[in-house]
């Protein structure tokens, strides 16, 4: 009998935009340096690249989970009007079921603009709608009880508020809980955030909201000289020791071209990217995180294969449009992984 996996998260229509004419402006300052996307003010631009496709940390990841081979149930809410009715489309081409999903007509359904530049990276303009509205007494807590796993994708704006309550009835009903914090849980304070963080099996942030969460910035490695000597940074290990809670959880940092790391208390594990063209990188994140979750089962609780199975699955996600475009499973992740066999993950032990 298949595992039964929920996921609740939000639910988008994405429309990518590719522009030749986009420059990419990089502002060093004092304390750092940002980058910026831009265009000719005032000017009117030909797209070079434009598609439209369903999106959202609760899309991406129920779509992932009955790829790999799950029981999967998506729990979302959205509007009823033409971005629903796209959503609903394409869940109904899928396994994954709809029966928990919230329908409220009064409200619009979330909508993003993505511009991606020709280095493959996103800037995301969201109209969060729906997704930022979702109430307790939305989610169909008798169902739920169904669940094995429960998978928690970053909740926006008030619906934020249904994570304690989604995280202490997931406890008390022996329902595994993957975490996958975002900035509006973060912003609440580690004190919010740690009664969260101790009640989920594995938690998933990548490197920047793990910093915003524990409060430990990584200084540069030309700074201090021994750095460079770590495979692991030091202050990644202490934001990894910060942000375990308990001692049955695993914490993963995901740090974007660099790899992803993990800690279960014992061991750091650091796991390098799969290389592949990269067309977009949205997604990318649900993608590993979702995949490490099930290949916890598929590997026998394996961190170090876990990390190498999700990092696959990611970058065939960045390598086409669309945030669930490249989704492969379980086999096709074996297939890639036994032609590259020098590819692999390094274990430390504390």
């Amino acid at each position: 009998m298949k595992e039964k996996v929920f996921t609740i998260g939000s639910a988008t229509m994405d429309v990518f935009v590719e522009c030749d004419s986009a420059n990419i402006v990089s502002v060093c300052k004092q304390d750092g340096s940002s980058s910026f996307m831009s265009y000719p003010y005032g000017a009117k631009l030909d797209m070079s690249n434009f598609s439209s496709k369903v999106g959202g940390g609760g899309v991406n990841t129920a779509m992932n989970f009955a790829n790999l081979g799950f029981d999967t149930t998506a729990i979302f809410k959205v509007g009823d009007d033409i971005y629903s009715r796209g959503i609903m489309e394409e869940f109904h081409k899928s396994t994954v079921k709809t029966d928990c999903v919230i329908q409220d007509k009064t409200i619009s359904t979330g909508f993003s603009i993505i511009l991606v530049s020709f280095q493959g990276d996103r800037t995301v303009l969201a109209n969060r709608g729906a997704n930022a509205l979702v109430k307790i007494e939305d989610i169909n807590f008798d169902k739920l009880k169904e669940a094995d796993w429960l998978y928690i994708a970053p909740l926006n704006g008030q619906s934020n508020r249904v994570l304690e309550p989604l995280v202490n009835f997931a406890k008390e009903n022996d329902i595994k809980v993957c975490f996958n914090a975002g900035t509006t849980s973060i912003r609440q304070g580690f004190e919010y955030m740690s009664k969260i963080l101790a009640t989920a099996d594995v938690v998933v942030m990548n490197k920047e909201e793990a910093s915003m969460c524990s409060g430990i910035k990584v200084r540069p490695d030309t700074k201090t000289e021994h750095f460079s000597e770590e495979l692991i940074h030091p202050d990644v290990k202490h934001m990894l020791q910060k942000l375990k809670i308990k001692d049955y959880q695993v914490v993963v940092i995901t740090d974007g071209g660099n790899g992803a790391y993990a800690y279960n208390g014992k061991e750091y594990y650091y796991c390098p990217v799969f290389q592949s063209p990269v067309v977009s990188t949205l997604g990318a994140g649900d993608a590993f995180a979702s995949t490490f979750f099930a290949s916890l089962k598929e590997t026998n609780l394996n961190i170090g294969e876990s990390l190498m199975y999700a990092s696959v699955e990611s970058s065939f996600v960045v390598s086409k449009f669309g945030a669930t475009e490249g989704l492969i499973p379980f086999d096709e992740i074996k297939k890639r992984l036994s032609e590259k066999p020098d590819y692999t993950y390094i274990k430390v032990t504390e």
